[in-house]
């Protein structure tokens, strides 16, 4: 199955009823078909079977006419194609994500793309972690800031703490929602791992009262 081929399978199964939900769930940052998960998972399967194979470049072609889509459910098979392909392996995928990450950027895209294929990708490329972590940290695009905090989700006992921590210290004053959010969450996850460290930073800093209680979320009430 194509893209071309894809597009007409998805628009034969929109529901207006149910995308007039489904934007106003995403405060109507995007137009959708109307096509849940479930049936969206049985329609893109035979496609993502077909070209998670392909070599890079053509690979990157077809992820970047999906993005380009209006409707968000051809984001969403996108990632899950970029997923099953293990877009991350491949050096020059860095440019592919950073993309995704600040075209069409929402939370829904965006931590997936952070925590599931920017973390893998950084743990694979070290050095490309180096030379994009504080420039995302120290632009104006606050998709790039969140996604420099939350990156290491999924990292446990590979987590940089010195880096974790300088993120968030950089971003603590961030007047955000997502910011906020993402500070929170980023260390609620790394308390599983390591929450003496998370207390004692908790403890040093001026977290925000959203950022303190997602980042302590987990420890029991004093």
């Amino acid at each position: 199955m194509n893209t071309a081929e894809l597009i007409a399978l998805f628009h034969s199964h929109a529901n207006p009823e149910l995308a007039e939900g489904m934007s106003r769930y995403m405060k109507y940052h995007f137009p959708f078909l109307g096509i849940k998960k479930p049936l969206r998972s049985k329609l893109e399967k035979d496609f993502i079977q077909v070209n998670k194979n392909l070599k890079y470049e053509i690979l990157k072609s077809v992820i970047m006419e999906l993005w380009e889509q209006p409707e968000r459910e051809f984001q969403y098979t996108a990632l899950e194609l970029m997923l099953k392909s293990k877009i991350w392996k491949h050096r020059d995928s860095l440019n592919l994500l950073h993309y995704c990450l600040t075209h069409k950027s929402w939370w829904d895209t965006v931590d997936m793309l952070a925590s599931r294929m920017v973390g893998p990708y950084f743990l694979v490329f070290p050095a490309k972690r180096d030379e994009n972590i504080e420039q995302w940290l120290l632009c104006d695009n606050m998709w790039l800031n969140r996604t420099t905090l939350i990156f290491q989700l999924n990292y446990k006992s590979k987590t940089d703490e010195g880096l974790l921590f300088a993120c968030i210290e950089k971003q603590i004053d961030s007047k955000e929602f997502f910011i906020r959010k993402a500070i929170g969450w980023a260390l609620r996850q790394y308390a599983r791992t390591h929450p003496e460290a998370v207390l004692r930073f908790a403890d040093a800093h001026n977290l925000s009262t959203l950022s303190k209680r997602e980042a302590l979320k987990h420890f029991p009430k004093a």
